[in-house]
């Protein structure tokens, strides 16, 4: 049974790809989900602003994420780093971590799903694809699932 009370997901997307996190939000903006989307650009900023760290303290401009959409290819911290972090802090671990990347590695799925990842994507190869993704998390994450409410 599909829960008809729509509401905003902040979605933090974790992705050094400047093109691709534009694409994410325009496929967003496209697949007409209700969410916030966040970026950051990599591994550390993504810690950062989980932890509040420096210019992410401001609680109502770097909201809580529901739903962290992770690249594994990032410089300063890669993806699979940054998914251990998160699932080892008790204050973090309870926020889904899908990984959206270019890596088709059997590797890299098996060991994410081991980390705590809810999900493992192949970013498409168009933008319709990422517009069908989208449409998809946004149905899935914001209508279907239910999430536990923000801890802050």
């Amino acid at each position: 049974m599909v829960n008809s009370n729509k509401k905003s997901l902040v979605i933090l997307m974790a992705d050094d790809d400047d093109d691709d996190r534009l694409l994410a939000q325009d496929a967003l903006n496209e697949s007409r989900v209700l969410n916030n989307l966040q970026c950051v650009e990599d591994g550390v900023e993504l810690m950062n602003y989980l932890k509040r760290n420096g210019k992410y303290a401001d609680k109502e401009a770097y909201p809580r994420p529901g739903l962290i959409l992770l690249d594994l290819n990032m410089p300063r911290m890669d993806g699979r780093e940054a998914l251990a972090e998160i699932k080892a802090d008790p204050n973090l671990k309870s926020i889904p971590v899908v990984i959206l990347t270019t890596s088709k590695e059997e590797e890299d799925k098996v060991k994410g799903y081991d980390s705590g990842a809810a999900s493992y994507i192949t970013k498409p190869v168009n933008f319709e694809g990422l517009v069908e993704v989208m449409k998809a998390l946004g149905k899935y994450w914001v209508e279907i699932v239910e999430l536990p409410d923000n801890k802050e």
